[in-house]
């Protein structure tokens, strides 16, 4: 071989290992959180066996899919760092996807195909792998689409993955007739030698497959027998196991756990077949040893070694769980914190699966500010001191949400996700920091309450009713906002931004009355410092909620155009919007307009607001002090905010 040839080489097993990235990274991209979520939750079953085989057969079509062993158990290392999964879930499926790694060689073996018919011919690597990397490149070049762009990706993996590994039998062709590279090769049938051999090839370009390939490629020189493809074939099994051991550096103990079975199942393996095979090879021998092998008998061998340990270790899962525990010095405790555990590094190899992590962090911080806003607004007229030790709590998980969620996202890999995905990650980004101002404005309220009931102050029935009345508006704004992000009902964000229209007429209804109080002595000046704090806050909760809304509606449009900081959910002008604005202004502005006095018998519920009626025909507005309010709120603190902060 010359320089040439080695240059060849080395470029045949680069485009074999591009193309089998390119075909997992564009599977994983169509699938979108699919494939992860089977992996995540369909591992149990009626019984511990059952489950322990619908693991087994995950790990195995998942790595068949994508086409490594190490990317699956890299994932269920993620999974078990972020506490997702249960360890003794991940084994299973850690020896599955030993099984799965075998599907490469298996498809490989379709280059022994003969030349007898044009059918036979067009089945072989060397005549499909021009046509499928063609297809690919012209889907890819004409296609608009990005599930196409998905599948063309596939389809040019394949016809890449195949073209390497001609290129590879082609700079091995003329080792056929070389006596010397015979004479080399057949030192490999020493044991050590070969396992030593297939360790390191495979340790150095870190996958199993692709090593597995090159022994395929070499089978074809006619050089290859039995003795030294089988300890090649061991030595390749342990050497997989590198990449493993590094993908673990870092993660916690459990996720060690992971990465120890991952290596005790190819080292007990490799110890198995060596003790067995070459105890009966040196003591009554085996003839077929001395036959040479092609790529099908390579194949094979792979699949045998990987199938046969998994049969006998599956039953044995306890047991491995238990081990592995012995070795890292583990427990089965709890992570200390569970929530932000979850945005673990070792996820981000799999965006979709770190973005859903995302996605349940968010959920539970929703979950939260529902809790915050009602415990602080209840806290006006029903005063609780033992709440604000959960208010506390909450305000700082919001505070280190807005960090730590803002900053995980960032390192996601967006080319790796689709479409919907994308804008699940645009949605997140816009609307964390509202999530949290809405928190920060939540506890100023309950500042604020706090301050007035140790000063023993009170509102007035006239002020009571108002705060009543701007309480249950803005309650029902932040629970329909909240749900329609939950549920990604655009349909439902869009009656926010009329509902926070009303709410800022409110606030400037309320703060005119007590002005009208104050002349008739019905109200004092302290009293309306905090009546104009709490409006204050509920009117930005209210502005925060829209921007969520706005974001919301901006994920479920078609319109790249939307601009979702200074436009609009709905079209003010509509029928519709008109319809809700003034279902809205009967509900909440019509009682303070007309006086009515309402108590704790028919005020509206903060913490469960009423269904909406929208009805059916629009009435004309009679209000000509309608004003746009721009779709960002405004960053300023109101007076509250420096309360909350010295009572800190």
């Amino acid at each position: 071989m010359d320089i040439i040839d080695i240059l060849n080489l080395i470029g045949g097993i680069g485009l074999f290992l591009f193309g089998m990235n390119l075909m997992g990274s564009s599977l994983e991209k169509l699938a979108g959180s699919g494939l992860s979520k089977i992996l995540e939750k369909l591992t149990t079953g009626k019984s511990k066996l059952s489950g322990q085989i619908k693991g087994w057969g995950l790990g195995l079509g998942v790595t068949g899919i994508i086409q490594s062993s190490a990317a699956t158990t890299i994932m269920l290392i993620g999974f078990v760092n972020a506490g997702i999964m249960k360890l003794a879930s991940a084994i299973p499926v850690v020896y599955g996807a030993n099984v799965g790694s075998t599907v490469t060689a298996q498809i490989l073996r379709l280059g022994d195909l003969g030349s007898g018919s044009i059918i036979i011919t067009l089945l072989k690597p060397s005549s499909f792998a021009p046509m499928l990397a063609a297809i690919g490149a012209g889907m890819y070049t004409f296609s608009k689409k990005k599930k196409t762009k998905d599948v063309s990706g596939i389809l040019l993996g394949l016809g890449i993955l195949f073209t390497g590994m001609t290129r590879m039998e082609e700079v091995f062709a003329p080792l056929k007739s070389s006596e010397s590279f015979q004479k080399f090769f057949t030192s490999f049938e020493n044991p050590f030698l070969g396992i030593l051999a297939g360790l390191v090839l495979t340790a150095v370009i870190q996958s199993s497959s692709a090593s597995v390939g090159i022994l395929q490629a070499l089978s074809a020189t006619g050089s290859v027998t039995c003795a030294t493809a089988v300890p090649i074939i061991i030595g390749q099994n342990i050497g997989k196991c590198m990449t493993i051991i590094l993908g673990s550096v870092g993660a916690n103990k459990k996720a060690k756990r992971v990465s120890l079975s991952y290596l005790m199942f190819n080292l007990l393996g490799a110890i198995f077949f060596t003790a067995i095979i070459y105890g009966i090879y040196y003591t009554v021998g085996i003839p077929m040893f001395a036959n040479t092998v092609n790529r099908g008998d390579i194949a094979n061998i792979h699949l045998l070694f990987n199938l046969i340990m998994s049969i006998i270790l599956l039953p044995f899962t306890d047991g491995m769980v238990k081990l592995t525990g012995k070795l890292v010095k583990d427990t089965d405790s709890a992570p200390v914190d569970e929530w932000f555990s979850k945005l673990d590094d070792m996820l981000l190899k799999t965006p979709a699966v770190a973005l859903l992590q995302c996605r349940e962090l968010v959920n539970e911080l929703i979950e939260r500010l529902k809790e915050s806003y009602s415990s602080s607004v209840n806290q006006i007229s029903h005063f609780r001191p033992e709440v604000y030790d959960r208010l506390y709590e909450n305000e700082a998980f919001f505070d280190r949400c807005e960090t730590e969620l803002s900053a995980y996202i960032l390192k996601i890999n967006k080319n790796r996700l689709n479409d919907d995905d994308k804008a699940m990650v645009a949605e997140i980004l816009g609307s964390i920091s509202d999530f949290e101002r809405i928190g920060d404005y939540s506890i100023s309220i309950a500042l604020t309450a706090k301050e007035m009931h140790e000063r023993g102050m009170k509102f007035s029935p006239a002020g009571m009713n108002e705060i009543y009345c701007i309480t249950a508006a803005t309650s029902q704004c932040v629970h329909s906002t909240l749900n329609a992000f939950l549920e990604n009902d655009p349909q439902l964000a869009i009656k926010t931004e009329p509902l926070t229209e009303v709410i800022d007429k409110l606030k400037e209804l309320i703060r005119s009355h007590h002005v009208d109080r104050l002349q008739t002595g019905d109200c004092g000046i302290e009293g309306g410092i905090s009546l104009f704090d709490i409006t204050t806050c509920l009117e930005r909760i209210s502005a925060h909620a829209a921007n969520i809304a706005m974001h919301v509606v901006k994920r479920n449009t078609d319109d790249s155009d939307f601009d979702e900081l200074h436009g609009h959910a709905g079209d003010r002008k509509s029928e519709e919007y008109r319809a809700l604005y003034y279902y809205y202004e009967n509900q909440f502005i019509k009682p303070i307009s007309s006086a009515v006095t309402i108590t704790s018998d028919n005020k509206p519920e903060p913490d469960k607001p009423k269904a909406e009626k929208t009805p059916s025909k629009p009435a004309k507005d009679k209000s000509d002090k309608n004003k746009e309010k721009p779709g960002k709120a405004k960053s300023d603190k109101s007076k509250s905010d420096k309360s909350k902060k010295s009572s800190k």
